[in-house]
């Protein structure tokens, strides 16, 4: 018995090229944020690249928010296809935003904090997912992306 398939080769191909775009967005503008939070934050952490707790540290937030943008980019191109529909666009921003925002914060210290912390990491992600969004958008719109069909 043979069935057809959607997910030819071309299509996985695409899901790849949009991975690998929402991926290098995601983490370009996690770190971005990361690099202003240590020169305007009131941690005091050098930039300092040489090793060290702090460099292992950037590199791991790397690393998540790259992986998080890609698994993005992908929910991203299948669920908003071609359609123009607003809310399900925001809505896939949002459940990115609010899971991976709220995942990063420690509950107690949160608590403890009267809630910013969960404040300031989902607002964070909200920016990254909304602007990696409007990334994938714009390589659409080139044509350099596909939507899935």
């Amino acid at each position: 018995m043979t069935t057809s398939s959607r997910f030819s080769a071309a299509e996985r191909i695409a899901s790849l090229k949009t991975a690998i775009a929402g991926g290098v967005t995601a983490g370009l503008l996690s770190f971005g944020l990361l690099l202003l939070h240590r020169l305007v934050g009131s941690e005091g952490l050098p930039l300092n690249f040489g090793g060290g707790l702090g460099t292992l540290t950037l590199l791991v937030n790397l690393g998540t928010s790259a992986l998080s943008g890609a698994l993005f980019a992908l929910t991203y191109r299948y669920a908003v296809r071609t359609d123009d529909n607003l809310q399900l666009n925001a809505g896939v921003i949002a459940a990115f935003a609010l899971v991976r925002g709220v995942a990063l914060v420690d509950a107690g210290s949160a608590i403890a904090q009267k809630g910013w912390p969960f404040v300031a990491a989902c607002g964070e992600n909200f920016v990254v997912f909304g602007l990696t969004a409007l990334a994938l958008n714009f390589g659409r719109q080139q044509g350099w992306l596909t939507p899935f069909k």
